[in-house]
């Protein structure tokens, strides 16, 4: 080996230490700096195979949020079925009559949309055509899809739970996601802080990766 080739070799190995290092403590810094969820702003959603434990964002859609919590706690969502469920695409519930036509008895929301991206496990509200008429209905991604970003109000996002999720009942592709028999059905649906004050939350499985903000046409 060449002299030249060593000090390559040694710059090259010193510079990948430097690098590893760096990444590392990246990585620690940003865990460090993670925001532990707020119990009032989280939704336990209970189904048949577990918990979903959903962090939601009351800095993006903060009349969304409010509405979601406000049917959490009178037990709106205790027993609704996912009525429309597209494999690879998303779970659809919040329909009290199972149809996808129905809604609850409060006033349809404004729109708030923003920037933040449809990815796998984000929490986005349903609505007919005109922008203003969101609901109860609301989707969970179950892949992300750029084609929903900037037409639909994104609220929250899924921080465990997520395997039981990917095991709700699939509907036919072929006829919308429409299931055929007996869907899956929402057991129970609460704010966390109504439930323990939020201790579910210390979990080790809990992550906390908020949806990314991404470019809208």
């Amino acid at each position: 080996m060449s002299f030249f080739d060593s000090v390559y070799n040694n710059v090259s190995t010193a510079l990948g230490m430097v690098m590893a290092v760096f990444l590392a403590l990246s990585s620690s810094a940003a865990l460090a700096a993670a925001p532990e969820p707020d119990p009032e702003n989280t939704i336990y959603l209970d189904l048949k195979d577990g918990r979903v434990i959903i962090q939601l964002f009351p800095d993006v859609a903060p009349g969304h949020v409010e509405r979601i919590k406000t049917l959490a706690r009178q037990g709106f969502y205790d027993g609704i079925v996912f009525h429309r469920v597209i494999p690879g695409f998303m779970a659809q519930t919040g329909d009290p009559t199972g149809t996808g036509r129905g809604s609850s008895k409060l006033p349809d929301l404004k729109a708030e949309f923003s920037r933040k991206c449809h990815l796998r496990g984000v929490l986005s509200m349903a609505r007919g055509t005109p922008e203003d008429s969101a609901n109860s209905q609301f989707f969970i991604m179950l892949n992300d899809n750029d084609s929903l970003n900037g037409r639909y109000s994104v609220w929250g996002e899924v921080i465990s739970g997520i395997q039981h999720v990917d095991k709700i009942k699939k509907g036919d592709p072929d006829r919308d996601g429409v299931i055929k028999g007996d869907p899956d059905r929402i057991l129970k649906m609460r704010v966390a802080a109504d439930v323990d004050g939020g201790a579910s939350l210390k979990s080790d499985k809990v992550y906390r990766a908020m949806a990314l903000d991404c470019h809208v046409n």
